[in-house]
């Protein structure tokens, strides 16, 4: 999974990766950059890949009201829905920051909350090989693994390094025989 996206340039170029691995993803796209670049929602869509809900702004929802919860959700569902049309009811918390009544605002929503197992500190790595190692030395099989296609502070944060790591993780796995899903 990727969080924080769209991301121009280094969407783009994640597609190509997965594309050449035939491998799938799932983004969870913040809403402000979806009306921002809806082009690249559109693309990934027609790649065949998941998008899902990172609310519109990206605040830490532990400690938002529950008008702000629901708001955020409500207007990432809205901006993604005319960016595509019909999208996945998947969401992921930003930060990861969720208590129980942001769990039940999205579940009357019908949104359904997606975690994580594994991470690869992307978001602030100084090399590919930084995250690669952080992914290996958690990946047992069956994980949801976080990593970041953008960045939640603006438009445009350098992914390369991610784009990478991609690249080599996903020949690392399918070399041992596992299945992307």
């Amino acid at each position: 999974t990727f969080d924080d996206g769209p991301n121009d340039p280094h969407n783009l170029r994640l597609l190509e990766i997965l594309a050449k691995h035939d491998v799938h993803a799932t983004f969870f796209l913040i809403g402000r950059y979806v009306q921002q670049r809806p082009d690249i929602v559109r693309e990934l869509v027609k790649a065949g890949h998941g998008v899902g809900n990172h609310t519109f702004s990206h605040p830490l929802l532990m400690f938002k009201s529950v008008a702000k919860v629901r708001n955020e959700l409500e207007t990432c569902h809205h901006v993604l829905t005319e960016a595509v049309g019909e999208h996945s009811n998947l969401f992921r918390p930003p930060f990861g920051g969720r208590r129980p009544a942001v769990l039940r605002i999205a579940r009357d929503l019908g949104l359904e909350p997606v975690m994580w197992t594994v991470t690869g500190y992307d978001w602030n790595a100084p090399s590919a090989e930084y995250i690669e190692q952080k992914v290996i030395a958690k990946v047992r099989g069956g994980d949801v693994i976080l990593l970041h296609d953008g960045g939640h502070l603006e438009m445009g944060a350098d992914r390369s390094r991610t784009v990478t790591a991609t690249d080599r993780l996903i020949s690392r796995y399918k070399t041992e025989g596992y299945v992307f899903l």
